[in-house]
C-alpha cells in the first residue's frame, strides 16, 4: 500500500534523479502541447462563432463535447494505463489529439468541426493520467504532491502558449494556418516520446497483471471506489478546477469582452494572468502540502471560498461592469483553482497500490471535467434563455460549488481515518522488508 504521508518512503522506492527528470519531461511534454490544443478554442471562441455562424449555445457544444468525452474516457484511460504502460498509452493520445487539432483547421462545417473536438479530447483524455502515473513510477512517493503541481504547471505554461501565441497568430495568419500549424507540435512530441521515454526505471518494474477481462475492471474500480480517499479526491477536484477551466476554455472571453466591455487585448491580458497566477500558486501549494500533509482540506476549501466570494462580488457590482481592480483580483484567485484541485490527487494516491494508480487517477479526474462539461452547458443554455444576461448564467457556479463542498466535509473524517490505517500498515512492512 502507498504511504499515507508525503514524507514517508516504501522499500523499493524509484531513486528519481536526472535520468528520472528527463523520462519524466517527455511525458510532461506531450501533456504541454495537449493543454495548447484544449485551449486553444478559448481564445477563439468569438471567431468559430462567426466562422460556423452559431448562436452561444451551439458554441459550448463545442467545449462540452471535448470535455464529455474526456470525462468519459478517465477510467477507461485510467485502467488501460494500468495495463498497458505509460508509453503505449501517450502515444495513441499524441496521435488522436494531433488528428483532432488538424482536422479543427481544415473543418469546412459546423459538424466536422464538433467530431474533430471530439477526437482531440479523446487523445488529450490519455496525457495527464499517464503523467501522474509516470511521476509515480521514476520518483519517490515523498515527492508526490510536488511533481503532480509541477506536471499541472507546465499544463497551465500550455495555456499561456493558447492565450499569448494562438490569439495573435489567429488574428496574424487566419484560422486554418493557425490550427493546422499548432498540429505541428504533435509531431514534435510524438517523435520524442517514441525515441526515449521509457515506463520505468530498470530494477522498478511493475508486478505483471494478472487477471484481464470485465471482471477485472469491475475489481479496479471497484476498489478504487471503496476508498474514502478516492471519493474525496474526486470531489475536491469536481469543486475546485471547473471555475477556472471554464473561463480559460470558452466563456472567460466573451464574458470579458460582452459583458465587461473590454478590448480583445485587455481581455487576453486577464486571462494571460489567471495562467500566470495558477503557475505560481501551484508551487506554493505543492511545497505547503509536501511539508504539511493537514494542509490538503483548508488549502481546497479556502480556495473554493475565495474564488465563490469574488465571482459573487463581480456579478452582483452594480453598474454597467466591475471595476478593473475587481476583474484583476477574480482572476488571480480564479489561478488558484487549478493547483487546488491537483489535491484531489493527493488523497487518492496514499488511498491506493501502484496497481490501481491509474484507475484512481481517473476517477478523481473525471470529477472537474464533468463540473465544467455542466457549467459550460449551463452558461450557454441560460445566456440564450436571458438574452445574454451573464450575471444570471453565471450564478450557475455556485450550485455546482455548494454540491462539491457539502461531499468533501461528509468524507474527509473518513479519509483521514482510512490514511493512519495505511501508514500503520506501510510502517510494519518496512520493518518487516529483508535488507
Amino acid at each position: 500500500m502507498s504511504p499515507a504521508s508525503p514524507g514517508v518512503s516504501l522499500p523499493g522506492d524509484p531513486p528519481g534523479g536526472r535520468r528520472a527528470a528527463a523520462v519524466w519531461g517527455i511525458g510532461v511534454a506531450v501533456y504541454f502541447v495537449a493543454v495548447i490544443f484544449r485551449t486553444s478554442l478559448g481564445v477563439a471562441g468569438l471567431d468559430a462563432a462567426d466562422r460556423f455562424d452559431v448562436n452561444a449555445s451551439a458554441l459550448s457544444t463545442f467545449s462540452i463535447l471535448q470535455l464529455l468525452v474526456y470525462a468519459g474516457m478517465q477510467i477507461p484511460v485510467g485502467l488501460m494505463v494500468d495495463r498497458l504502460g505509460t508509453k503505449k498509452v501517450l502515444t495513441i493520445g499524441v496521435v488522436l489529439f494531433t488528428v483532432g487539432q488538424l482536422g479543427f483547421a481544415l473543418s469546412p462545417s459546423y459538424g466536422t468541426a464538433l467530431a474533430s473536438r471530439a477526437l482531440l479530447g479523446c487523445g488529450d483524455a490519455m496525457t495527464f493520467i499517464s503523467v501522474l502515473r509516470l511521476g509515480t513510477r521514476w520518483f519517490p512517493a515523498r515527492r508526490g504532491p510536488l511533481i503532480a503541481q509541477v506536471a499541472a504547471l507546465f499544463g497551465m505554461a500550455g495555456n499561456l502558449v493558447s492565450t499569448l501565441v494562438i490569439a495573435r497568430m489567429l488574428h496574424g495568419m487566419g484560422w486554418t494556418a493557425t490550427f493546422a500549424g499548432s498540429a505541428a507540435a504533435g509531431l514534435v512530441v510524438l517523435v520524442l516520446l517514441a525515441l526515449f521515454l521509457k515506463d520505468h526505471p530498470e530494477g522498478h518494474e511493475p508486478p505483471p497483471v494478472q487477471h484481464a477481462g470485465g471482471a477485472f475492471v469491475r475489481r479496479q474500480i471497484a476498489a478504487s471506489w471503496r476508498e474514502p480517499g478516492t471519493r474525496l479526491g474526486m470531489w475536491v477536484h469536481f469543486t475546485t478546477q471547473f471555475p477556472a477551466m471554464v473561463f480559460l476554455l470558452l466563456w472567460g472571453m466573451p464574458f470579458l469582452v460582452e459583458a465587461q466591455h473590454l478590448t480583445r487585448e485587455t481581455a487576453g491580458a486577464l486571462l494571460t494572468l489567471v495562467v500566470a497566477s495558477n503557475m505560481v500558486v501551484g508551487l506554493v501549494y505543492g511545497q505547503i502540502i509536501a511539508r504539511h500533509h493537514a494542509a490538503r482540506t483548508p488549502l481546497a476549501l479556502g480556495t473554493i471560498g475565495a474564488s465563490a466570494l469574488l465571482w459573487a462580488v463581480t456579478l452582483a457590482y452594480p453598474g454597467d461592469g466591475a471595476p478593473m481592480w475587481l476583474l484583476i483580483t477574480l482572476c488571480t484567485v480564479l489561478g488558484a483553482c487549478g493547483p487546488a484541485s491537483m489535491i484531489g490527487f493527493d488523497f487518492a494516491r496514499p488511498a491506493n497500490p501502484p496497481e490501481r494508480q491509474g484507475t484512481a487517477s481517473g476517477i478523481v479526474n473525471m470529477g472537474g471535467f464533468v463540473a465544467s462539461m455542466t457549467t459550460l452547458l449551463a452558461v450557454g443554455v441560460l445566456l440564450d434563455a436571458t438574452g445574454d444576461d451573464y450575471r444570471i448564467a453565471f450564478s450557475s457556479v455556485f450550485v455546482l460549488q455548494a454540491l462539491g463542498v457539502a461531499q468533501i466535509l461528509r468524507l474527509r473524517a473518513r479519509t483521514v481515518r482510512r490514511e493512519r490505517e495505511h501508514l500503520v500498515a506501510s510502517r510494519v512492512e518496512a520493518v518487516h522488508v529483508p535488507v
